[in-house]
This record gives C-alpha cells, sequence and structure tokens, in this order.
C-alpha cells in the first residue's frame, strides 16, 4: 500500500455518532467483487435522496468536500459488523484520514491494514477541529510528528509506534512479517545446526521459499 507521511487537504465534518459499517457500505455492494468501485457506494443511504437524488445537505455533497482526503467523524465511528469493505469504501473516495472520538476496534484494525490513517482524539477536541476545518482552511496531517494542523492551530494525537511505523513505511501486518525474513532465516539456518533430526522433516521442502534447510546426513540405518 502508498505509505502515509504527510496529508493535506479539506476536511469533511460528518459528526454523527455511531455510524456503523453498514452505513459505509452496504452489504449488497461488497458481493459484486469490485473492489475498485466501492467507492461511489461510500454513504449511499445519506448521500442519496429516496428518488436517487443527491441530498445537497450531505457534506460529502458540497462541492469544497465533494473530494476531502480526511474525515472528521462522530464518536464510535465505524461500529458494527467487522467488514473490510467500509475500509476499502472510504479509500475509494480518496479518504486516507478519518478523526473521531474512538472508532469500532476492528474498523480502525483494518485501517491500518489499507493505509488509512484514524486517529482517535476527545470530542471536544474534534469539534474543535471541526470549527476550524468547517470554516475552509486547509488541514494537514504530519504522520512522522503526530500533529494535525490548521492555519496556525496545531493538535497532537497518539499513535502505536509499531503502526505508525507501517503506516510510514506502507506496510500491512504480511508486509512486516516478510521484512523480517532475513532474521527468520538466520533462526533457521542456526536452529538447523543445533537440531538437525527436526529439520529433515522439511529437507523436502527445499525448494520452498521459506524454507532453506542445510544439508543434512542420511538417516542413519
Amino acid at each position: 500500500m502508498d505509505p502515509f507521511t504527510r496529508l493535506e487537504g479539506p476536511a469533511a465534518p460528518l459528526l454523527l455518532a455511531n455510524i456503523d459499517t453498514d452505513v459505509i457500505i452496504r452489504i449488497e455492494r461488497l458481493t459484486a467483487g469490485d473492489r475498485a468501485a466501492l467507492g461511489g457506494y461510500a454513504f449511499e443511504s445519506l448521500r442519496f435522496q429516496p428518488d436517487g437524488a443527491e441530498n445537497p445537505d450531505f457534506i460529502l455533497n458540497q462541492s469544497r468536500f465533494r473530494t476531502a482526503p480526511i474525515l472528521l467523524a462522530g464518536p464510535n465511528f465505524g461500529c458494527g459488523s467487522s467488514r473490510e469493505g467500509a475500509v476499502w469504501a472510504l479509500a475509494g473516495r480518496g479518504v486516507r484520514c478519518v478523526i473521531a472520538d474512538g472508532f469500532g476496534d476492528i474498523f480502525a484494525s483494518n485501517c491500518f491494514q489499507n493505509g488509512v490513517l484514524p486517529i482517535s482524539l476527545p470530542e471536544a477536541m474534534v469539534l474543535e477541529i471541526a470549527a476550524a476545518a468547517q470554516r475552509g482552511a486547509p488541514m494537514t496531517v504530519d504522520l512522522a510528528a503526530q500533529t494535525v494542523s490548521v492555519g496556525n492551530h496545531h493538535w497532537d494525537f497518539p499513535i502505536d509506534p509499531h503502526r505508525k511505523q507501517a503506516l510510514l513505511e506502507g506496510l500491512d501486518d504480511l508486509g512486516l512479517s516478510l521484512k523480517a525474513m532475513p532474521e527468520v532465516r538466520d533462526w533457521q539456518r542456526a536452529d538447523q545446526g543445533r537440531r538437525p533430526w527436526l529439520w529433515r522433516a522439511v529437507a523436502l521442502d527445499a525448494g520452498h521459499p521459506y524454507f532453506h534447510p542445510m544439508p543434512l546426513e542420511s538417516p542413519m540405518s
């Protein structure tokens, strides 16, 4: 995934509490199998009126926020069912950062796995940031510095250091594991020297990319 370092642009204030993953993307939209198309379905129950026309009052239908890369959300954003497609839908609309007073746990984890930064801040601080954003001032999210800035105003945000480093390098959990493969192979080689009998079972897998067994003597007859 693309590394996340510094993000600049408008921030759309969608401050409704408890927006769940079904509101972000309806479950039937996930059956088509076209991940790239999910952005067009994000928030459709809020974006459209019953006759199919756009709801002009919905924040993401307003011209200055239609392509906002930052979303300011209400408490408990992304609660509900554990569907990764909710994050895919947000990313499909160009959203790479969501700031809220708390997230659904699995939703937040899915964000990190897909290059979207979830920033958890107290509700009063989110409202303060939203007031500045509503006036049209562009926002800057600097992951390295762990700051959100609007004009001369700055807010610090916390983040797990491992999650932070993974986003900066553009790595999901699998990417982090593969990054450690040289150390894994070094350990395998050392362990083969210590316990060669344990590795006779994997000797047939010498061509497997994750196994590099040392040459072993034939078992004693």
